[in-house]
């Protein structure tokens, strides 16, 4: 049995292999399925969540590597940068299909927590793991920009 901590809430995992990844415990026993199967190797970002505050990839991270860590995912993610972000990403109108927003999010509410004052270019490298299917990625920049502004603006 694995104990995980989910979005704030101390949760029992029944039985299961500690190398299942956490993506499947997170969708297919926690019901959670705002983080997405992309490419099942890390390589998209659609399955990023975040474990003790930093992002990590929900599809190749075993279980037993999250047990007694904080796992925050997009149904979870709460506090003035997220409210940006949603805000930010509601006025660019990011999301076209949204498959891979939950992850955009994940990371880019990280960047901004950790460095609000990034340069565009260190915001650009620090979303360069996440894949977007539809190209928004303008979109992303413009909101990540707005963002940023707006929680330089309200710091002041």
């Amino acid at each position: 049995m694995a104990n995980l901590q989910v979005n704030g809430e101390e949760l029992e995992i029944p039985e299961l292999d500690p190398q299942t990844p956490l993506l499947w415990v997170l969708r297919d026993h926690l019901h959670l399925t705002g983080t997405r199967y992309g490419c099942g190797k890390g390589l998209c970002g659609a399955c990023t969540v975040q474990i003790d505050g930093s992002p990590a990839r929900a599809c190749i991270t075993p279980v037993s590597a999250a047990s007694d860590r904080e796992v925050t995912t997009i149904e979870g993610l709460r506090g003035p940068v997220c409210e940006s972000l949603r805000d930010a990403w509601r006025e660019e109108n990011v999301p076209q299909c949204g498959f891979c927003q939950g992850g955009q999010l994940m990371t880019a509410e990280h960047q901004l927590r950790t460095n609000p004052t990034a340069s565009a270019e260190q915001r650009q490298t620090a979303m360069s793991g996440n894949i977007c299917r539809c190209g928004a990625y303008s979109r992303i920049k413009k909101a990540l920009e707005r963002a940023s502004e707006d929680l330089q603006q309200e710091a002041k």
